[in-house]
C-alpha cells in the first residue's frame, strides 16, 4: 500500500475543474468534480450546519443510480447556485438521467455542498452562481493536480489560517473477479474551512503527518502558538470533499466509503464536527475494475480505511499549500521553516 499527496485525477476516468474570483471585492470559487462516465456515489453528512444540494438523491432506497459530477462551492447557501451552472453544461452535452428517447431529454443530478466564506476579503453579498459553475466545469482536466488557495478552497480558514483544497491518493492490492492480484486507486479531495485546528498547538506540525512538514523552528513555534492564543475560533465553518476509488461499488458500498472519510477527518481537525461546521463527505466509484464476489467484505474494509487515510492527508495537504490572505495568515507564513 502507497499513500502519497498525488491527485484525485490519480482514479482513472475523474477531472478536476476549479474557477475563482479573487481581488479587492471577491475572494471565492467553486471546484467541480466531472467523471467521464457516470459513476456510483455517496454521501455522509455530519457537521452541525450543512449546506447541501441533491444529497437526499444519493440514498440506497431512491431512484438514481449514476451521477456524473459534484459541486464544492464557496458562498455558503447562496453558493448552492454554482450547481445551476454545473447542471446546465450536462444538460448541453446530453449527460444526465434519461426521462425521454430525445437526447436532449435528461436531467442532470449534480449533488453539491458549500462551505461558509463569506465577507472574507470579498464584498458579503459576492459569492458564486451558475457563472462559476460552468466555467469550472468547462476547466474540468484529467491533470489538474494544483492544491491550496484555489477553487471553492480560496476563502477558506482552518482554526485561524488560511485553510484551501488538498489532494492524497493511495493504491492497494486487491484480487479482481478472476483471483488476480490488481491494483487499485483510492484519492480523496477536501476542501478544509474547519472551525477546528489541524494544529498541534505544542509542537506547531500539524495532528496528521505530512511528507512536506518537518520540525519548525523554535521561534515559528512561538509565533505560532501566539497567533493561535489570539484567535478568535468562534466562526462558521465547512469541511466538504470527495473520495474516488476505481473499484465497482454499490451505492450502500459507496455510502460506506462516504462514512469512512469521516474518520480521516477526526484525525487531522480537532474539534470536528461541530455545530458550527457543516461537514459533508462525498464518494465515487467509477467501476473500472470488479472485485473477486469471495473477499469483497474483507475488500471494501481495506478500501473504507484508505479512504480515511486519504481523507486525513488531503487536509493537511490543503493546509501546507494554502496562501495568506489580506488578514489571514497561512500555516507556512507562520512556520516557514516547517517545509522540507
Amino acid at each position: 500500500m502507497t499513500v502519497d499527496t498525488g491527485s484525485l485525477t490519480d482514479v482513472a476516468g475523474i477531472r478536476i475543474g476549479h474557477y475563482e474570483r479573487s481581488n479587492r471585492n471577491w475572494n471565492t470559487g467553486t471546484t467541480v468534480i466531472l467523471a467521464d462516465q457516470p459513476v456510483t456515489a455517496g454521501v455522509d453528512v455530519r457537521g452541525g450546519g450543512p449546506g447541501t444540494r441533491e444529497t437526499d438523491a444519493l440514498s440506497p432506497m431512491n431512484l438514481v443510480e449514476q451521477i456524473d459530477a459534484l459541486c464544492l462551492t464557496g458562498g455558503s447557501a447562496f453558493g448552492l447556485r454554482a450547481a445551476d451552472g454545473v447542471v446546465d453544461e450536462l444538460a448541453d452535452r446530453g449527460r444526465g438521467f434519461r426521462v425521454g428517447a430525445e437526447p436532449h431529454q435528461v436531467v442532470p443530478v449534480v449533488p453539491a455542498a458549500v462551505i461558509f466564506d463569506l465577507e472574507r476579503g470579498g464584498h458579503f453579498r459576492h459569492h458564486p452562481d451558475a457563472e462559476f459553475g460552468r466555467r469550472a466545469i468547462k476547466k474540468a482536466s484529467r491533470t489538474e493536480r494544483r492544491r491550496g488557495s484555489i477553487g471553492a478552497g480560496i476563502g477558506a480558514v482552518a482554526g485561524g489560517i488560511s485553510g484551501g483544497v488538498g489532494m492524497a491518493s493511495a493504491t492497494l492490492i486487491l484480487n479482481n473477479e478472476n483471483g488476480e492480484p490488481t491494483q487499485v486507486t483510492v484519492a480523496a479531495l477536501c476542501v478544509v474551512n474547519a472551525r477546528g485546528s489541524l494544529i498541534n498547538p505544542l509542537t506547531a506540525r500539524p495532528w496528521e503527518a505530512h511528507p512536506a512538514v518537518k520540525n519548525p523552528s523554535a521561534n515559528d513555534r512561538r509565533e505560532l502558538a501566539r497567533h493561535l492564543n489570539d484567535i478568535e475560533t468562534a466562526s462558521l465553518n465547512t469541511t466538504i470533499g470527495v473520495v474516488a476509488t476505481d473499484v465497482r461499488l454499490d451505492r450502500p458500498e459507496a455510502t460506506r466509503l462516504a462514512m469512512s472519510t469521516h474518520d480521516g477527518l477526526s484525525r487531522a481537525i480537532r474539534p470536528v464536527h461541530t455545530l458550527a461546521d457543516g461537514d459533508t463527505m462525498f464518494a465515487m466509484a467509477t467501476g473500472a475494475i470488479h472485485l473477486s464476489l469471495t473477499e469483497r467484505t474483507i475488500a471494501v474494509s481495506r478500501l473504507s480505511a484508505l479512504a480515511a487515510d486519504v481523507t486525513a492527508l488531503a487536509c493537511v495537504d490543503a493546509l501546507v499549500h494554502a496562501s495568506p490572505m489580506a488578514t489571514v495568515p497561512s500555516y507556512t507564513s507562520l512556520c516557514p521553516s516547517a517545509l522540507r
